[in-house]
């Protein structure tokens, strides 16, 4: 004991002094009047150093729009993914804290933690070992209420542990027939593709006398949806519709995505009425679906009202869809709208595709606007737009047009280097352009070339071929074997007068294919 005594205290014991009593005043004062460890709360909690000043209602009320924001954004766009919601991420300190607090039981209860991984442990054994879930869940009977059960349930991975523990839960006590159960169960066969299985529990589900909600319903729809059973799923829709249940917005979407895929716009057409009729709220994906299926179907003013639509819900339309409904404006002559919608598109910074472009330049060429043509070239180059074939023959007759023949010339042999010749249309309106200059040599050098490729000759490449030899040689007997491809009979005619050879056989025979007649009386003249 001495020596314990010694070693905590091991200094030696100081002498005390003999002073005399003397009083000490101090006339400082505190700088905090208040302190922890007085417990005087009478006084005043002292204002800190850095007082932070209160949030105002304005800054309040623009954090509260922007989470909600936010949250919207999250929730938008989802498409087929649409059935596992997008949770807001969690930082890397809130997972660690969630994940502990799921092995500590604190999310769902120790017990229902225990529950489930000793169901998911049974995934590990093959279909030879076997199991038996009344041993395995028998330290678990009459603890788990029927809500812990169907988050048991709900937590599952595998198939087989979904049906062994569903059969399981039937045999509790506190067990009762409920669709929450059955929709749990019809999620995981459907996600498994055991659409069979799913329709068996469906019936199971009206047997017992439970009768299904929208979310059930639109569980059995994705399912049908997700393997393309698009039969099976306009049937079954058909029958909730007589029930009058009204779906949700990710149900309508994955069922309009899966029509869409198969080319099935009417269908498209019709559900998307049913949503209005329903009020149920669309958001982008819907509008960029519904608009492609109406433009597919020829309907393009019900897109462009639909379009309009959209754009007041303050949706900002996809390039697709305005490369959608330009060019549909384009091929049906509404260049106003056309054009309108390529201002829309460029005001809110979207860079058009060069299938857009090329619908404009043909619109501008129609037109006759070759410099708003070759303006919209020169933007292509500035926003690194790569210009296909079909932009380089627009751009070479834009050229042959404006009388640019050597541009014309120059931007055929660019597309040649860049191994973009590969349909006929380029060759022909490269030839065309000769044809215009005068040089009838070249123009016919670019039909042999092509000729040379073994690409197709089209009636129209067959004229301007005939054309190139009536101008350039008059060759009669290249003449006879292209008129046999049925080209127009008054070029034709041009080099047989210019032959002084009118065979009036050939040139009936030429007619007739066109519902032409030759007057007997005047045997070089048509009757019109």
């Amino acid at each position: 004991m001495e020596a314990l005594k010694s070693s905590l205290c091991p200094c030696p014991p100081r002498r005390r002094l003999n002073l005399p009593n003397t009083t000490v005043r101090c006339h400082l004062t505190p700088d905090h009047p208040w302190t922890l460890s007085d417990g005087n709360a009478d006084r005043p909690k002292p204002r800190s150093n850095r007082p932070q000043s209160p949030l105002p209602d304005i800054d309040a009320r623009r954090i509260t729009k922007d989470k909600a924001k936010d949250l919207r954004l999250l929730r938008r766009s989802q498409g087929s993914g649409a059935l596992s919601p997008r949770w807001i991420r969690r930082s890397p300190e809130q997972m660690v804290q969630y994940l502990e607090d799921d092995r500590n039981g604190h999310l769902f209860g120790k017990h229902v933690v225990a529950a489930i991984k000793a169901v998911r442990s049974l995934s590990g054994r093959g279909k030879e070992e076997g199991y038996d879930m009344r041993e395995v869940m028998a330290s678990f009977v009459a603890k788990l209420s029927f809500r812990e059960m169907c988050i048991v349930l709900r937590e599952q991975k595998g198939l087989r542990q979904v049906r062994d523990f569903f059969a399981w839960m039937k045999l509790q006590l506190s067990y009762h027939p409920s669709v929450i159960a059955y929709t749990i169960v019809l999620r995981a066969y459907g996600q498994a593709g055991k659409i069979k299985l799913a329709e068996e529990t469906f019936l199971e589900m009206l047997d017992v006398g439970c009768e299904p909600d929208d979310v059930a319903c639109g569980t059995m729809l994705c399912a049908y949806a997700r393997r393309g059973h698009l039969k099976a799923m306009l049937s079954f829709y058909s029958a909730v519709h007589e029930r009058g249940v009204t779906l949700s917005l990710v149900v309508f979407n994955f069922m309009l995505s899966a029509l869409q895929k198969k080319s099935q716009h009417q269908n498209v057409i019709e559900i998307w009425r049913d949503m209005c009729s329903k009020a149920v709220t669309p958001n982008h994906f819907t509008f960029s679906i519904v608009i492609c299926s109406f433009v597919k179907e020829g309907i393009l003013d019900e897109a462009l009202r639909i379009f309009t639509q959209m754009k007041s819900f303050d949706l900002v339309p996809e390039e697709a869809t305005y490369t959608l409904l330009i060019c549909s404006s384009v091929k049906s002559g509404k260049q106003d709208e056309a054009l309108a919608l390529y201002r829309d598109m460029r005001s809110h910074g979207i860079v058009p595709s060069n299938f857009t472009c090329a619908s404009l330049l043909a619109l501008y060429y129609r037109n006759g606007d070759y410099s708003k043509a070759l303006s919209l070239f020169l933007d292509m180059e500035n926003y690194d737009i790569r210009a296909d074939e079909v932009i380089y023959g627009l751009l070479i007759k834009i050229y042959g047009k404006l009388g640019l023949y050597d541009d014309a010339e120059k931007t055929f042999e660019e597309t040649k280097q860049l191994g973009l010749l590969t349909d006929e249309k380029t060759y022909v309106a490269m030839a065309q352009v000769h044809l215009s200059s005068g040089d009838y040599l070249k123009a016919l050098n670019i039909m042999e070339q092509m000729r040379s490729q073994n690409l197709g000759f089209s009636q129209f490449a067959s004229l301007i071929l005939l054309k190139c030899k009536v101008m350039m040689v008059g060759d009669l007997e290249s003449a006879r074997s292209l008129s046999t491809s049925g080209v127009p009979c008054v070029d034709m005619l041009s080099l047989y007068i210019k032959k002084g050879l009118l065979d009036k056989d050939f040139i009936n025979r030429a007619l007739l294919k066109r519902n032409m007649l030759v007057d007997e009386g005047l045997p070089g003249r048509r009757k019109e």
